[in-house]
Parts: C-alpha cells; structure tokens; sequence
C-alpha cells in the first residue's frame, strides 16, 4: 500500500509543477489564460482535447456499465462516440479555428456565439450560453468529485467524503495556477497516462483469464453480456444488490436491445459538436493545417482506449463474477480499480494514477471554462466592460473556487453513478451548443433570435425530456440528447426563417471566414 501511495503521490505533485511553471506565462493576458495564446501543437491539441473529454467515466463509467450489463449498451457507446470524435475533427475543427479567430478573437464558446451574431446590447445569447456553462458544467465537475472519491475510498479503504474533499483540492490548486496552458499541457501527459494504463489492465486480465478464448468462453456463460443486440438483466435484491447463488451471480433472460436503443445510444456522438472542452482545442490550434494531424492523432487514441475500457468490463465480469464490491449498479464502476490491484504495488499505483489523469485531466477543463463564462463573459462582457485582464482573471480564480464548491456539494452523495452524471451533462452541452455550432457555421441565413431559440429549445428539451418524459418509457426511453438535438436544430431553422435575414455584415464575415487564413 505505501508504494501505491507514494506513486499516487508523485504524479499528483508532477502536475501541480507544470501548473506552476506555466503560471508566469499563463497571468500575460486572459488570453494565455483561457486559451494559451492559440498556441497548441497539433499533439497536445489531439491529446488534452481528447483526454478533457473523456474523464473519469472512460476508466470507471464505461467499464462499469460493460461488467454490469454487458457488450451491447456499452459498445454501441464507443461507436458513437468514436464517429462523433472524427466527424467533429473533420467538420467542424477548421471552420471554426477560422471563424473564432475572425469574429473578434474570440476566446470562449459564449463570446464566439456573440460575436458571430454581432450582439451590442442585451447580448442574450452570450448571457444564456453562459448559464449553461455554469449548470452542466457543474453536474460535470461533480462527476469527476465522485470519480475521484470513490478511487481513493475503495483503494485506502477510507471514508468517501475527505478522499473526494482530497483530490477537489489538487484539481483547484493546478487550475488557478497555470490556466488553460498547464491544463492543456498537463492532459496531454494525462492522455499518455490514461491509454497506457488502459491497455496494461487489459493485457493482464487477459493473461490472468488465460487468453482471449478463455476469456470469451467465460463471459458466454452470463446471458445477454456477448451480443450486440442483447442485454444482460442482473437478478437484485430489495437493495439493489445482484444476487448471488453457489458463488454465481444471478441473471434473468436477455433483455433485448432494439433498434430505436441503438439510435438512441449512438447519438452520444452529437454531443461532440458541442462540447465546450474540446471545442476551445479547436480555438487554440496554433495553425489551421495543423488539424489533419490531430484528427487522426484524436482518433486513434479514442479507438484504442474505448475498446480497451469496453473490454476491461467484460473481462472484469469473468474474473470477478460475483466480488462484493461490484454487485450494485454503482460499484461496478470499480471494477478498473479491482483489476489494477492484481499489479505489483508499485505498477497498480501508476494504473491508479490512470484514473487520477481522467478525472483531472477533465475537471480542470471544466472548471476554467466555467469560471471563464462567469469572468470573461458575464462581467467583462456585460456587467463591467472596462475592466482589464488582471481584474477579469481575479474574478475568474473567484469563480472557478464557487464552482467547485458546487461541484463537491453534488458530489457528496457517493452513490451517484459517474456514467448517469456524465451522460446528463453530455446532453446539455450537445443540445443547447452542438446544433448552434453547426449552424453557425454552415448556414449564412441563421439569425440572432434563431440562435437564442436553439439554445433554449436545446437545453431545455433535456431537463423536459429526462425529468418528465423518459420515466414514461416506451419511445420516450431513448436518451434525451437525441431529441433534445432534432428539436434544437428545428427551432434554429424555423425562427431564422420567420425573422429578419441576418445584416450584410454578418454575412460578409460568414463568407470571409471560410479562407481565413490562420
């Protein structure tokens, strides 16, 4: 245990390092602060964007729901998440590294949606992009305050709430130092951490289950778990406990997993168009040709590590078919974790540390953006117009600490499940942003009030739909972010439509931004 600790302990005092050595650079301007002076590579922009993303869900979440309920939900996940990340390289990266640049140098997501529709006053789309920052980044934060508490309790066998407090405190501290620089640099090295550990747990299940053939021969004996249009249906308890009879856990009949499920589970790629955190990797790209590059880099690491989280669940589920730990829909989560164990002290200590890159690698992101919606957006942008860089960035370490603050206080039931979190957040970020971005960028008559009722429609069908409609089940099952999507993209299509054509400016700098050279 003491060489896991002081392994542990070594890569969180390794990041907090690069924090500080990129903090000088970093307080230059609020432009090197939230975006590190559109100066990424094209690996670091590949790597941080794609690790940002990915979080603690991609070691805990995914894997999870993997061991719990088999290949099918999960692996019709990583497929649309798979696509999304490269259609969204592909589509969307170099249009609006252009586009950001040329409508007033814009540096958030909320300024880019403002200064696309040249808003002078009230600026309700600037106001409205940023509350949905502030609220479902929120919910992302404190998923990665779950992550990171449930890690270090099942690892130290302490308490829940001061691990979770532990590892909240590190994310704060290296945030407010570097900013978006030693967040993005400091991912990249995450990147590496998380699909080398991904790929070392998976090799030593598969050794320790005695190869792949094995492996599968197992896993066939679970009904529902190898087929993609299946799904297993653990046996519970009053306590939502899987049962467990002869030392096997039981299960009822496949459940089947039809088309509209497949849709619905594939759409977690639409999401990509919107989120915030990989979105602003496309803002700060040093050039725009360097992008071809990071696409592919993206791709190939997204390839890898959900094939490898998808599998560590099932593989988990034939070596540990009926642990303690791991019969409740929550602390399947853990089965990363169990697996890791089975390396000498040392080494478990780095895979670990896998889960520690997700879950910082993302809150930092989502911290500085949030804070960022509150400092650059909302009070530089609206409420105090002239106030300069030093004051802007005092707000924004102000803010980022109220956020976390609201991210730990959803983080303090340590029975949330990190996938339900995540997918929640996934949605609101996917339909209030994702079909503004394309249209923004691909649609010259999408007007003003048409990106204001997009955003509306989009973020609000997720909070109707998840709240109200899904318990119905039926049709209403599906995830809410396909609906919430179509809807959004409605709404954008039919307002611009009844309202007046944008000004001819507007429509000069759309044209303009398509060879913008940057």
């Amino acid at each position: 245990m003491t060489q896991i600790i002081v392994s542990m302990s070594l890569y969180l005092i390794a990041v907090v390092v690069i924090g500080v050595f990129f903090a000088r650079r970093a307080n230059e301007s609020t432009e090197n602060y939230f975006l590190g002076g559109r100066g990424l590579g094209p690996w670091v922009a590949a790597m941080s964007a794609e690790a940002s993303d990915m979080s603690g869900w991609l070691l805990m979440g995914l894997p999870g729901v993997a061991y719990w309920i088999g290949a099918a939900d999960a692996a019709w996940t990583a497929i649309g998440l798979l696509a999304g990340t490269y259609i969204n390289w592909l589509v969307v990266a170099k249009p609006l590294r252009r586009y950001s640049a040329l409508a007033g140098n814009s540096i958030t997501i909320p300024e880019f949606f403002s200064n696309r529709f040249k808003e002078q006053k009230s600026k309700p789309v600037l106001i409205i992009a940023s509350m949905m920052i502030l609220i479902f980044f929120a919910v992302y934060t404190a998923s990665c305050f779950v992550t990171g508490g449930k890690l270090f309790a099942q690892l130290f066998g302490a308490p829940y709430l001061p691990m979770m407090l532990l590892g909240a405190f590190v994310v704060i501290l290296y945030t407010l130092l570097g900013g978006f620089l030693a967040e993005s640099m400091s991912d990249f090295v995450q990147g590496i951490v998380m699909i080398c550990a991904l790929i070392a747990v998976l090799a030593l299940t598969v050794v320790r289950a005695g190869g792949f053939g094995e492996l599968f021969d197992k896993i066939r004996g679970f009904p529902g778990f190898l087929t993609f249009f299946g799904m297993a249906d653990p046996t519970l308890d009053a306590n939502g406990v899987q049962i467990v009879t002869n030392g096997a856990p039981a299960f009822g009949a496949a459940k089947p997993y039809g088309f509209l499920t497949i849709i619905s589970t594939l759409s977690w790629g639409l999401g990509y168009f919107g989120m915030p955190q990989v979105l602003l990797r496309f803002f700060a790209i040093r050039r725009s040709g360097d992008i071809t590059r990071s696409r592919r880099i993206a791709t190939v690491w997204c390839a890898i590590s959900l094939a490898a989280a998808v599998l560590i669940g099932l593989a988990g589920r034939a070596l540990y078919p009926a642990s303690p730990e791991l019969l409740t829909a929550g602390g399947a989560e853990g089965v990363f974790i169990t697996i890791a164990k089975l390396f000498p002290p040392l080494i478990a200590g780095i895979m670990m540390a896998g889960i520690l890159a997700a879950v910082m690698s993302s809150s930092d992101s989502y911290l500085l953006i949030a804070s960022s919606a509150l400092s650059k957006n909302i009070y530089q942008g609206i409420l105090k117009k002239d106030a300069d860089d030093d004051k802007v960035m005092f707000i924004s370490r102000l803010a980022l600490i109220g956020i976390a603050i609201v991210g730990v206080i959803i983080a303090l039931d340590q029975n949330s499940k990190i996938f339900t979190l995540v997918s929640f957040a996934w949605a609101g970020f996917g339909a209030a942003f994702g079909p503004l971005v394309l249209f923004s960028l691909f649609w010259k008559r999408t007007t003003h009030a048409g990106a204001v009722a997009g955003m509306a429609v989009g973020g609000g069908m997720v909070f109707l739909w998840k709240l109200a409609l899904k318990p119905l089940g039926g049709v209403f099952g599906i995830y809410e972010l396909l609906p919430a999507f179509v809807l959004s993209c409605a709404a954008i299509v039919i307002v611009s439509l009844a309202t007046k054509a944008p000004s001819s400016e507007i429509q000069e700098e759309f044209e303009a931004a398509k060879t913008f050279e940057c």
